[in-house]
């Protein structure tokens, strides 16, 4: 079922409908938007961050630390930054990582109780609040990370307005957003479990992102993809190998954790132009 909607990228658009209408997919750049009712949402999901909920980001300190790991080794594979602002660090396990490494690295998270956490249980600097309320107070830095944070927000070009004037000339964003247009939401379709309407608000492909980073002044440099298992940490992966490698091989044509555009993650690093204002 297709219908004419209002897309935040090319504006008004034929649309296709998904999960009974909580998603409407833009036909020409892929990028597709909730359009259940948030209050609603958080009414029946109630506190994501509660213990046990599956979106704990502070009870599997082992894979948290893995995870961070790894972005971090992807940063720094594109700057060494000497200072780091995070949207959305959640429980500060990336901040941890990144201040280890030398960097002076700060957070924003949304959450009081994720927050909470990362201050008193990690000792990370963090503020709590919205993003886009608190990052014209810090002091610009040399890059941005949101890691699962863009898919959440209500207005997406405010969030990255507000990245872009938080970085200096030069500076880096560092996106990771869950992949719509990946080899599992081709195969899956309205079966995809990273739509999530009850939680994500926008479900980005690599062209829309693209797209909407360049029409907000940014220069983007670089995107890739990642399959799920890029973040499973080494003895978990091999129990579920069997299962992800051979449904990724298959779908990609690659047994390869990345890929250009069909994994499961997408992943950009974009620059703020050195004469920008």
């Amino acid at each position: 079922m297709t219908m004419t909607v209002h897309c935040v990228l090319c504006g008004p658009r034929p649309h296709r409908s998904l999960l009974d209408g909580a998603v409407r997919q833009c036909a020409s750049c892929g990028l597709g938007h909730t359009s259940a009712d948030p209050a609603a949402a958080r009414e029946r999901h109630g506190d994501v961050t509660r213990r046990g909920d599956g979106h704990d980001d502070r009870f599997d300190a082992p894979q948290r630390r893995y995870e961070a790991g790894r972005r971090l080794r992807w940063v720094r594979a594109h700057c060494r930054p000497a200072t780091l602002l995070e949207a959305g660090c959640a429980g500060g396990y990336f901040l941890a990582a990144a201040r280890r490494a030398g960097i002076d690295a700060t957070g924003i998270e949304v959450s009081p109780v994720s927050a909470h956490y990362a201050v008193e249980s990690l000792g990370m600097p963090v503020r709590q609040g919205h993003f886009e309320a608190v990052a014209p107070s810090v002091e610009p830095v040399d890059a941005v990370c949101a890691f699962h944070v863009l898919e959440h927000v209500a207005h997406p070009r405010t969030f990255l307005s507000a990245a872009r004037a938080a970085l200096v000339p030069g500076g880096r964003l560092f996106l990771e957003v869950p992949n719509a247009a990946s080899a599992a939401a081709q195969r899956l379709g309205a079966h995809w479990p990273a739509w999530q309407p009850e939680r994500h608000r926008w479900h980005f492909t690599p062209w829309s992102l693209v797209e909407l980073l360049i029409d907000l002044g940014f220069l983007v440099e670089k995107y890739d993809t990642v399959f799920s298992r890029y973040y499973c940490r080494p003895l978990p992966r091999m129990r579920r190998a069997r299962d992800l490698v051979v449904a990724d091989a298959v779908a990609a044509r690659s047994a390869r954790v990345s890929h250009p555009r069909l994994g499961d993650l997408l992943r950009l690093v974009a620059r703020r132009p050195e004469d920008s204002r």
